[in-house]
């Protein structure tokens, strides 16, 4: 037992890993973006297309993924779409067109829409659910220093070396943690128990019966109405604080690494309250809910940095807004594990973050629209700070109450 528990923490640090270098896989394009698009000639349009290639390729792809997760197991399948994504990474040297740049995204969003399935999936199989938000929060602080880590990497690496050399560096992480997961991972030997989904039996779920679940459309439009804000600060934050505080590329990482770091204390703050709250005798349900509020509340002040002329207030209010973002998901992750069987986990977040992708899509086009026409971040702001208490909203609307029956 003693094993076994222990185990389950060197899982959770695998997973810190595997999604700190999809970040930085991820975002090496939006650090460089201002840099890039003075040496590419991009318009906002233009990088904005390059953006939603991305995304479309990953909402596609995590529709798919979590359904294929599910059916060959999260070992092979983790270490399968890393070392895809990782080739991927290397392959951006290549590109020079807007063109190639759209090719190159669409395929490292596809190859990344394996990790969030993979991750969760590998938290319901080792982590009991008074557990799932704290490891969820711990592992999910990689999506935090991903973005630490990428400027001031990249940006050391890309002025020194260069563009081709910077892509092929940042693609072998990937490849060696592919070869210490596959050596490593394996299932407990015993399931985990969890009294939440007694009620179904640990067989493969359809789509049709995974979609009949409100529990599914809870997730969905968490996501939708969440994920965009995230996508919105992970690409155009080094443009926002080019634009609006004239930070330039050499200056860029100290503003990024404080935002990100005070996003960190959003990520394990919620899962640790969370797990509090439940020791101290709250539901798992109540807890969520209450914490995930909390957590909407936090990126509403964020307005107020579109106005501010000062950089580090600005820096601040970005910050507790990106926490809030973290604790938020968190908890929207493990309500997944919280309400289906481990035979269905991925599916489910497969669905629920092909949402968030598309929501992603749509932000990425605004974005785009917006800037070109006005050059202004405000109404970008204004939608940031509101659109978590809407996903809140839409969450506690489609979770069926604790005595109401799911389909059969």
């Amino acid at each position: 037992m003693n094993k076994k528990k222990s185990f389950k923490w060197i899982v959770c640090v695998f997973l810190f890993f595997a999604v700190t270098i999809l970040y930085v896989d991820r975002q090496f394009l939006s650090v460089l973006a201002p840099a890039l698009t003075e040496k590419f000639g991009w318009s906002e349009s233009d990088y904005s297309n390059i953006v939603v290639s991305y995304q479309v390729a990953y909402a596609a792809g995590v529709f798919i993924v979590g359904w294929l997760i599910d059916r060959i197991g999260t070992r092979f399948g983790f270490a399968l779409f890393m070392a895809l994504w990782s080739l991927v990474a290397m392959a951006h040297g290549w590109a020079s067109s807007v063109l190639s740049f759209i090719v190159v995204r669409f395929a490292l969003g596809i190859s990344q829409a394996g990790c969030f399935p993979c991750a969760i999936k590998s938290t319901a199989e080792w982590f009991p659910r008074s557990e799932r938000a704290f490891a969820t929060g711990i592992f999910n602080t990689g999506s935090m220093l991903g973005p630490i880590v990428a400027p001031l990497a990249i940006i050391a690496i890309y002025t020194r070396m260069g563009w081709m050399t910077t892509s092929l560096l940042l693609g072998i992480p990937g490849l060696i943690w592919c070869a210490w997961w596959l050596m490593r991972y394996q299932l407990p030997d015993e399931p985990v128990e969890d009294a939440a989904v007694s009620a179904f039996t640990e067989k493969n779920l359809s789509f049709i019966e995974v979609m009949r679940y409100r529990a599914t459309w809870a997730f969905f439009f968490g996501k939708l109405f969440s994920d965009p804000i995230w996508w919105f600060f992970l690409y155009w934050l080094p443009k926002f604080l080019d634009k609006q505080h004239n930070v330039d590329i050499k200056q860029m990482g100290t503003p990024l690494v404080v935002i990100y770091s005070i996003t960190i204390f959003g990520s394990i703050g919620a899962g640790w309250v969370t797990r509090l709250l439940v020791r101290h005798g709250h539901s798992v349900r109540s807890s969520r809910r209450l914490v995930m509020f909390l957590c909407a509340l936090l990126p509403v002040p964020v307005i107020i940095a579109a106005f501010s002329s000062n950089l580090w207030l600005g820096v601040v209010l970005i910050g507790i807004a990106t926490a809030g973002h973290a604790g938020w998901m968190a908890n929207l992750f493990s309500l997944v594990s919280d309400s289906f069987p481990k035979t269905a986990v991925a599916s489910v977040t497969g669905i629920g973050t092909m949402a968030g992708a598309i929501g992603g899509i749509f932000i990425a086009k605004i974005a785009g629209w917006v800037l070109d026409a006005t050059g202004s971040y405000t109404v970008l702001f204004v939608i940031s700070g509101f659109s978590y208490l809407l996903a809140w909203s839409m969450v506690q609307l489609f979770m069926p109450k604790p005595a109401e029956p799911e389909p059969n």
